[in-house]
């Protein structure tokens, strides 16, 4: 059996190259729902994506410059998209309920598209993917302070 590699400071990279790697499929998961499979994205939807999608060449930027300070610009973004997505996960699972005017105009925000192995909804998705890149983000700029 293989031991699993101890990150340090000096191969942190792969932990970016991680949230790289994540933002990419969020970014072409998203791309593949709406051109696709022409599922209309929700306002909350809207909104992740305007989160996500710069992820996707601020970290690959980061990663080819070798910027140590990238922390400091995919942490807001991520933490903002994680809030949403967790928002419209409880929309999405009536836990709360459907704001009044917010997700009225156009799809609503708990239109049930899909849904893989019973849980697997696309705001759990994004929820999902937006954890994984503040997480090893925030782990990368915990190794490098």
């Amino acid at each position: 059996m293989k031991k699993l590699v101890k990150i340090t400071q000096e191969n942190s990279e792969i932990l970016l190259l991680f949230a790289w790697i994540v933002s990419i499929f969020a970014f072409l998961g998203s791309l593949f729902f709406s051109d696709v499979m022409k599922l209309l994205p929700c306002k909350l939807c809207w909104l992740q994506r305007i989160c996500m999608y710069p992820q996707v060449f601020i970290i690959g930027v980061a990663l080819m410059i070798k910027d140590k300070k990238v922390p400091y610009y995919v942490l807001p973004l991520s933490i903002i998209g994680w809030v949403i997505s967790f928002y419209h996960v409880l929309l999405y699972n009536k836990i709360l309920p459907e704001a009044q005017g917010f997700c009225e105009a156009g799809i609503s925000c708990t239109t049930k598209y899909v849904s893989y192995f019973g849980f697997l909804s696309i705001p759990m998705m994004s929820f999902i993917a937006f954890t994984l890149i503040t997480f090893s983000t925030f782990y990368y700029y915990k190794l490098n302070k």
